[in-house]
């Protein structure tokens, strides 16, 4: 029986006025692929950036694989094994694809590099290789700066998995995409003993890539189940 890599207790958090999470629990189970879905406003990104670390909750609890994670800055539970990708890539883009992931992978490992010059010997010592291969991002040595917006989103998603985590949020990693067909089969070929939280308004890839859905509404969760019993409740949301 597969354990839990992410267990949330009684989550809050307000922004001023406006109570954005409001007291959530979840369960994630060890290998488990989770879409978190609904309206613009329900607090799913809020969600992902409590776990992450980036802000802090008003009350409650975060647990990763067994570990209080709560009080732990984002950097801690990054080298803790937490991997996370946002709706809007944040790249070097004076740097080559190579030099992209060897700043990643260091960092993820808590080595830091000194301006301009990204660190030189991260590529074999850390298997940047890997990330290039599945994420197919040959040739390496292009500049970011030249990059078409598809393959930016692929260098995002290699930056996530940099340091190989074992628990991965993924926050619309098809934004701004035509089709989600090139990055579909990139997500579904991860490992599977890889946890994925996935926020994604492309309803093909959410249903496609997840073995759960949890729907949010105004930060709570109003469903949480097999994928094939979301879509009453979403098109209910909707439609309201």
């Amino acid at each position: 029986m597969r354990g839990d890599m992410l267990i949330v207790k009684e989550l809050s958090k307000r922004f001023g006025a406006a109570a954005v999470i409001r007291d959530l629990s979840l369960r994630v189970n060890t290998g488990e692929r989770l879409a978190i879905l609904g309206p613009n406003g329900a607090g799913k990104t809020t969600l992902l950036r409590l776990i992450a670390g980036e802000i802090a909750a008003d009350a409650g609890s975060i647990q990763m694989d067994g570990r209080d994670v709560t009080r732990l800055s984002a950097d801690a539970r990054a080298r803790a094994g937490l991997g996370r990708s946002f709706q809007t890539t944040a790249l070097f883009d004076s740097f080559t694809i190579a030099e992209n992931l060897s700043v990643a992978v260091a960092a993820r490992q808590g080595k830091h590099f000194v301006g301009r010059n990204p660190p030189g010997n991260c590529k074999a010592a850390f298997g940047t290789d890997w990330l290039a291969d599945h994420c197919d991002l040959h040739p390496t040595s292009r500049r970011v700066s030249a990059l078409d917006h598809g393959t930016r989103r692929r260098v995002d998603l290699a930056l996530a998995l940099a340091g190989s985590p074992r628990l991965l949020l993924l926050d619309e990693p098809a934004a701004g995409l035509g089709s989600s067909g090139s990055l579909g089969p990139l997500l579904a070929a991860l490992p599977r003993d890889l946890t994925i939280i996935l926020i994604e308004h492309d309803l093909d890839l959410a249903f496609t890539l997840a073995d759960r859905i949890v729907i949010l509404d105004a930060g709570r969760i109003v469903f949480d189940g097999r994928p094939d019993g979301a879509r009453p409740v979403l098109r209910a949301i909707y439609d309201a």
